[in-house]
């Protein structure tokens, strides 16, 4: 099946082409805008990103909405992941707030959230979660994957690597975004 992916982020999209296989991935078409992520969940602003994809292309749409949840914060920064330490954040800035509001001598457990949905042109939806759980590192390290990774240690190895340290293939198997890619792919092969 071919998807166009709700999403400028080519990280993401490097990402999903692997873990959606075998349906085939294509780039957001550049003229069609995406609305703001207004919504008060990860599937709420992920709903609202595919829906506005499928209708402008025609096409079945993907999207994700995934972020980090600190429990020191109760859960923040949540939904706001990607803009943390402001609208026009880098990487590396949203991670040196977070560094900076999570005390290393404190509560350090993050969890990585994903909400991956699919919505077709006629409007139908269906909507997988994936969790990580881990710890925050106020030593990042590793040169893959992006956002947090560099700071994340995931509970899954007991190797003290970071999310950045693991090869895709190893992050793939335990990562938010690996796992709701893999329940999204057996609803639709249910449905």
């Amino acid at each position: 099946m071919r998807l166009v992916l709700s999403s400028r982020n080519d990280h993401k999209l490097r990402e999903l082409e692997v873990l959606l296989a075998p349906h085939e991935l294509t780039p957001l078409p550049a003229d069609v805008e995406l609305p703001p992520e207004t919504g008060s969940t990860f599937a709420e602003n992920a709903l609202v990103k595919a829906h506005a994809a499928a209708a402008a292309t025609g096409l079945a749409a993907v999207a994700d909405d995934s972020g980090i949840a600190a429990a020191a914060l109760d859960g923040a920064p949540g939904i706001y992941s990607a803009r943390y330490a402001g609208p026009d954040a880098d990487d590396g800035e949203n991670l040196a707030k977070l560094l900076r509001e999570v005390r290393a001598d404190g509560d350090t457990r993050v969890a990585y959230v994903c909400a991956l949905v699919h919505v077709t042109p006629d409007g139908r939806e269906t909507v997988a979660e994936g969790r990580c759980e881990g710890r925050l590192t106020h030593q990042p390290r590793g040169a893959g994957g992006f956002g947090y990774d560099p700071a994340f240690v995931p509970d899954d190895y007991d190797d003290g690597r970071t999310m950045a340290e693991l090869t895709p293939a190893e992050k793939d198997a335990i990562s938010h975004r690996g796992r709701a890619a893999r329940e999204l792919l057996a609803q639709l092969a249910d449905a």
